[in-house]
This record gives structure tokens, C-alpha cells and sequence, in this order.
């Protein structure tokens, strides 16, 4: 299968074929791919996202420099496992959910492709929602009609994928770093030279939380900023399988992923200290710069590269199911249903989401490591119909309720669910627990532990 081995020989296309049976170039560098997961980290969505760390779900809320730190330690961690999943599509030229062939089995891997698809679209209906609120706050109109040019530039963009992360290196991450450059030094300025607040001119810490909040919910805090960098997990290959080297697939998004999602969620929180914590009105010290406007239309039109990611690699999971469906077709369908779900979806079901996110993710790659180290240098089976492998399934489902136990998340009815669960198991778990990386050592144990089973079965 053309998919499972890198584009060989003298003439390299230029562009992804539209189907899985097509020819796979191997054609970024590290610029490339590093200008790409830059952009991803910043968004949007996380000026006010960082709400999600600061007030978790089902947790205390955090004092301003515990969600700093929550912010930087889970970024951290969350950002070296989207590199970690972003390898293995380095090194066979495949997809992400084509992989999973390889850990769950041909049909079995239809079940995480699946939920990747219904994650992908609910991320892309959330970005063009906060597109349309930003554009809608700097140039008013209404927010139907920013919705709708949102949604067709982002379908646009999916039609030519590698041209789209060449304009990226080129142009786009020269304007988005002097625009995000430019809102700090203005955020922190204003914010530094406010009675009462942290620095020379107060001295105290900015009451973001009702009570000042505490390092009670640290670890929630960290499990949201892990969430949000996790969602990239099970797309990462779609992107890294066009890299020359594995490493360089490593490297571009631990480090631009990392470095730029912890610098917008810092931001974030400057913006957030001087509106009283109101996420409602995070864009609004942003305006007020004398520059604000520009920098702000700069990240509103840039973060169209987020829902373009999340169309793309949509039709690119859906092409799991079906091989030879046209992904320029899948991605016209897919973006014309995110628009439409845009125009009916709010911003405040955004945190919600991402604690649902980070159960099923974090063990998936747990799943995959655990596998990894079991069955070093044996090539996957990445074929169609490949055997299935229960036992990673039930590894990975150990793991997601391992995560839920610790963190049932705020969702209505599933979280309660989890929570009484909880609560009939008499478990209560300790504020230091982090249900992330908890969930990922024991979803990779279990997996690793199943696959010795199933060696010694084959024996």
C-alpha cells in the first residue's frame, strides 16, 4: 500500500494525491513543519481557552500563577506527545488513523477514526465560532456572515494542503509573531501599570478566580492544557508523513506547538486580568492598543489554518473507512457541515469539550507507545483488512476510565456518570493526581502487557 512507505524515485508531486492509493511526497523541512505547528499553538480560541486552566472543570479555580505554571507543565507534556504521535507517520508515510491498523486491526480501527472524526468537526465548528466573534468585534457585521466567509475560505485551503503549510513558513508566521509580539507588550504594559495588580505598581496577585483561587485544581488546570494540545494527537501523522526525517517531525511540533500555545495562553491571561476574568470580553484590551485592530484581524484571518487542520485531517480519517474516496470531495462536504453547525454552536460549550477530549486521546497514545516498546524493529501491518487486536482495544478503554475516575470533566449527564461511579467505588482522588498522565502510564503498561500475551499466543 502506497500509504505505509515514502515517496521514492526522481519526481516528487507537489501536492497530496486525493485519494490513499496516490503517491505520498516527503517534501517538508523542519520550517516547514515547524511554521505549521507555531500557528496551531496560536489560536484564538486559547486567548480565552485559557479560562479551561484557570477554571477547570469539576475543580477549585486556580490562583493566576498556579495557572501559569499549569499552563507551562501541561503544554509541555501535551506538546512532546503530539510529537511523539507525529513519528510514526514520518517514517511510513502514512496517516494517523491508517496507522491504527497496525495497533487495533483494520476493522477496529474504524472505532477511533470515528471519534476522531466527530472531535475534528466539533474543533473546526469551535474555530469558526470564535473567528466570527473576533471578526465580528473588530468590523461588527453580522456573525452569520463571518461564519460563512470563515467556512469557505477554510474549505478552499484544504484543497491544496501542502501549499497551504509552504504559505505558512513564507508569510503567515512572520505577521502572527509581530501581531502576538505586539498585543503582549501592550497587554502587559496596561496590566502592569494598574493599581492592585502584579508588579511594581501593586505588588499582589490578580484576583481572577471568585476567592482568589488556590493550587488546589493545579493538576486539572494542567490535565486542560494537556487536552488542548493532545487533540492534535490523533491528526499529527497526516501532517508529519510528508516530512524528510523522523526526527525533524519530532522536533517542529514539540517545540513549535509548545513554545507558541504557552505564549498565547500567557496572553490570554493578561487580556483576561484586565476585563475581571470575563471571557466574554477577552478581544476587547486587545482593540484598544492603537494597533489592535490590525494585530487582531492578523489573528482572526490566520486562524483559519486551525479549521483548515481539522477539515483536512476529517476527510483524511474518513478515508480510512474509504480508501478511495476523494479527499477534495470529503473536505467540500465536511467544510459546508461545520459552517452550518457553527451558526447554531456557543464558545461556552468549549471546556467541556476538551475534558472529553483528553480521556480519549492521551490513553490512545499510551495504547501505541506501550505497543511500540513491545514490538520494536516489526513492521505494522497497515493493510485494509489487517487482524484485528482486541486487546489494545481493552487496554485502551482501561485507560480512558482510568482518566475519568480522576477527572470526570464537567459534561453533563457523562460526567455525572463517572462522578457516581466514582463515588461507589469510595475513590477519591488526591489533588496531585493528574488524570493525564496517569491515564497514559497505565493505558502504556496495560498495553505493553497485552502484547506480550499476544506475542507469546503467536508462539
Amino acid at each position: 500500500m502506497s500509504t505505509s512507505t515514502p515517496t521514492s524515485g526522481t519526481t516528487t508531486p507537489a501536492e497530496v494525491a486525493p485519494t490513499l492509493d496516490g503517491p505520498v511526497p516527503q517534501t517538508l523541512g523542519f520550517l516547514d513543519q515547524g511554521a505549521f505547528w507555531a500557528n496551531l499553538g496560536v489560536s484564538l480560541l486559547g486567548f480565552a481557552g485559557v479560562l479551561a486552566v484557570l477554571q477547570p472543570a469539576g475543580a477549585p479555580a486556580l490562583t493566576v500563577t498556579a495557572a501559569v505554571v499549569a499552563t507551562v507543565v501541561g503544554t509541555l507534556i501535551g506538546s512532546a506527545m503530539v510529537g511523539l504521535s507525529a513519528m510514526p507517520g514520518a517514517a511510513t508515510g502514512a496517516p494517523a488513523m491508517v496507522l491504527l491498523r497496525g495497533l487495533f486491526g483494520g476493522v477496529l480501527s474504524w472505532v477511533p477514526s470515528v471519534l476522531n472524526v466527530v472531535q475534528l468537526i466539533g474543533w473546526g465548528t469551535f474555530e469558526l465560532v470564535v473567528i466570527a466573534q473576533a471578526g465580528t468585534l473588530a468590523l461588527g457585521g453580522p456573525t452569520w456572515a463571518w461564519v460563512l466567509g470563515a467556512g469557505v475560505v477554510t474549505t478552499l485551503l484544504t484543497l491544496r494542503p501542502l501549499g497551504m503549510l509552504r504559505l505558512l513558513r513564507r508569510v503567515v508566521t512572520i505577521l502572527v509573531a509581530i501581531s502576538v509580539a505586539y498585543l503582549a507588550w501592550w497587554l502587559f504594559s496596561q496590566l502592569l501599570s494598574e493599581p492592585g495588580s502584579a508588579g511594581p505598581a501593586g505588588g499582589s496577585e490578580l484576583d481572577l478566580a471568585a476567592g482568589g483561587g488556590s493550587w488546589a485544581g493545579f493538576w486539572a488546570g494542567t490535565d486542560a492544557a494537556i487536552a488542548v494540545a493532545v487533540s492534535w494527537i490523533p491528526v499529527a501523522s497526516d501532517f508529519s508523513r510528508h516530512s524528510r526525517r523522523v526526527s525533524t517531525a519530532f522536533t517542529a511540533a514539540t517545540i513549535g506547538y509548545g513554545v507558541t500555545q504557552i505564549v498565547c495562553f500567557v496572553v490570554g491571561l493578561a487580556a483576561l486580568a484586565l476585563v475581571a476574568g470575563n471571557g466574554d470580553a477577552v478581544f476587547a484590551p486587545m482593540l484598544a492598543a492603537p494597533l489592535g485592530l490590525v494585530a487582531l484581524l492578523v489573528l482572526t484571518a490566520r486562524e483559519t489554518d486551525q479549521s483548515f487542520a481539522n477539515v483536512y485531517s476529517t476527510a483524511v480519517s474518513v478515508q480510512n473507512l474509504a480508501p478511495r474516496a476523494d479527499r477534495r470531495v470529503l473536505c467540500l462536504v465536511i467544510g459546508a457541515l461545520i459552517t452550518v453547525l457553527a451558526l447554531g454552536v456557543t464558545i461556552d460549550d468549549y471546556a467541556v469539550f476538551l475534558a472529553v477530549i483528553g480521556s480519549v486521546f492521551v490513553p490512545l497514545l499510551g495504547v501505541g507507545v506501550g505497543d511500540a516498546l513491545v514490538r520494536r524493529g516489526a513492521a505494522p501491518d497497515l493493510s485494509r483488512w489487517a487482524p484485528s487486536r482486541p486487546l489494545m482495544v481493552v487496554a485502551w478503554a482501561v485507560g480512558l476510565v482510568v482518566y475519568q475516575l480522576v477527572n470526570p470533566g464537567g459534561a453533563p449527564v457523562w460526567s455525572d456518570a463517572w462522578t457516581a461511579v466514582r463515588e461507589a467505588l469510595g475513590f477519591t482522588p488526591p489533588s496531585w493526581l493528574s488524570a493525564s498522565l496517569l491515564s497514559f502510564v497505565v493505558a502504556t503498561a496495560v498495553a505493553a502487557g497485552l502484547a506480550l500475551v499476544e506475542r507469546r499466543r503467536r508462539t
